[in-house]
């Protein structure tokens, strides 16, 4: 890296001291934690989850969660060496570069800024028009350009308030989903006293008409493609590792809080709704949060969830605004973005970098409006196909970290972290996201984000080999620091493509 804004880790595989300047090590675990829970726990579990029980029936959507929380689990364990081995901000890219190529980690950052400028702009969309609830005489882009200000402001401040505010954001959306299971739970069990009418007792519901699988097992298997989504932002721990204080300890403690949680929220959340509602009222109709509640006969069910989805889409905005920010700065670090991406404030914030990435939402908002049919279905193809291909990225980078790293003599005893059963879960997270990406093409309603995603990944390599190709010895060589003596202060020995 030119620059380096961090010391990332001494030739010994350990964390070193964050230097006095850049982006500050200010967050905590429980921030990361809290971050990871927030960017995962959005829309895809209050809304989406009543398709997936529609279209693969109550069984069905539980099985389907549960392939996606193992193919999370073994991404992030991915995630853990790796974020440990290079705790630098906007982290796939250097991830992709250093272990795989310049161009690839490129790539990476492109699809990955552009899948949350795109989600930025449908967060505020989403929100506004949830605020018509309380609010009707109030045009929807007021509270577009209000909800953009107020998460531009948070980011703006320093990285620990980012934090903070990502904390209690997601605070909010769990207490909604442990709600949810302890009260849904109960009610399965019997005891719902303010419900009206007959309730279903435990999973009376799972045997359906038309037997387990409705739609067959092909169902179960299009819902993966959309769970995999769904489970998308668990991996922005490993963009906020550069600004995490001790990434040793704290990086993975909070991968495997997270993944445990996730499991438990989304799994418990899953069952206790596909047990409650019958799959053919499933659907995108109404939060499935807000039929569960009412048919418990919770109070005010349907406004206290309208608050809690505008704070889950409020929280997944704040998450992906600072990933935007850290992604143009890592690029701009190595060269590959303008120069002034990388300049930061006195607090250490990529202050210009944040302003392109809160206007690149804004004009993906734009385009929702004046040409959803068009450029936003485009926008919104590559941004799904981005997801899964950023997973793709992180697994294998570890598996070429891993390799290269014993290939140069590295000893595995003295990494703070090493994610287990090498090479199988690198291999078998490939492969099931490989899978996923296949199975768009068969599924008509998903399969442009296969056609704009791919044609997007090209013409990025394309753009990288014309642009840099005269630079490109020099980037190479930055991203193999294997024995080179002025790059023995940024990375792990062994490390590298």
């Amino acid at each position: 890296m030119s620059a380096a804004p961090l010391q990332e880790a001494d030739t010994q595989g350990t964390p070193a001291a964050p230097a006095k300047t850049g982006l500050r090590r200010s967050m905590e675990a429980r921030h990361l934690v809290m971050i990871g829970l927030g960017g995962v726990i959005g829309s895809g579990l209050f809304v989406s989850s009543g398709y997936t029980i529609s279209q693969a029936g109550p069984l069905g959507a539980v099985i389907a969660y549960l392939i996606g929380a193992v193919v999370v689990y073994l991404v992030m364990a991915c995630l853990s060496e790796l974020a440990i081995a290079y705790p630098v901000s906007g982290a796939f890219h250097i991830y992709a570069a250093r272990s795989i190529g310049p161009a690839t980690g490129f790539t990476t950052a492109w699809l990955y800024w552009l899948t949350w400028a795109v989600a930025l702009g449908s967060e505020f969309t989403a929100a506004g028009l949830l605020m018509q609830r309380w609010f009707p005489d109030v045009p929807v882009w007021i509270w577009c350009l209000v909800f953009a200000s107020v998460l531009f402001s948070m980011n703006a401040i320093s990285s620990r308030v980012f934090g903070e505010s990502e904390f209690w954001f997601a605070m909010i959306k769990v207490a909604a989903v442990v709600g949810l299971i302890i009260l849904g739970g109960a009610a399965l069990l019997g005891f719902h006293p303010m419900a009206s009418g007959d309730y279903p007792q435990l999973f009376e519901n799972f045997s359906t008409s038309a037997g387990l699988f409705p739609n067959g097992f092909t169902g179960v298997l299009v819902t993966v493609l959309v769970v995999f989504f769904a489970f998308s932002g668990s991996e922005l721990i490993g963009v906020a590792a550069g600004e995490t204080t001790d990434p040793a300890r704290n990086i993975p403690k909070a991968m495997r809080t997270t993944v445990l949680r996730l499991v438990i929220f989304f799994i418990g959340a899953i069952v206790v709704i596909a047990a409650t509602i019958p799959y053919e009222k499933a659907g995108l109709d109404e939060s499935p949060f807000v039929t569960v509640f009412s048919s418990i006969g919770v109070p005010y069910a349907a406004d206290i969830m309208n608050f809690v989805v505008i704070t889950a889409l409020l929280s997944a905005g704040n998450s992906g605004l600072y990933s935007c920010a850290r992604m143009l700065f890592s690029l701009a670090d190595e060269g590959h973005a303008p120069k002034a991406f990388a300049k930061l404030t006195k607090r250490g914030i990529p202050l210009v970098a944040l302003i392109v990435s809160i206007f690149g939402g804004l004009a993906s908002l734009i385009s929702s409006i004046v040409a959803p049919t068009t450029v936003y279905l485009v926008l919104t193809s590559v941004a799904g196909f981005a997801t899964v291909a950023v997973w793709m990225s992180i697994v294998a980078s570890h598996y070429f970290h891993r390799r290269a790293f014993v290939r140069n003599g590295g000893d595995l005893s003295t990494l703070p972290y090493k994610a287990p059963l090498f090479p199988l879960v690198p291999i078998l997270a490939f492969v099931a996201c490989l899978g996923s990406m296949v199975g768009i093409g068969f599924d008509p309603t998903q399969a442009p984000a296969l056609y704009f995603g791919g044609a997007f990944t090209v013409a990025c390599y394309l753009f990288f080999h014309f642009r840099y190709k005269k630079r490109g010895a020099a980037a190479v060589a930055a991203s193999e620091p294997l024995g080179a003596e002025e790059d023995d202060a940024k990375v792990p020995a062994g490390v590298g493509a």
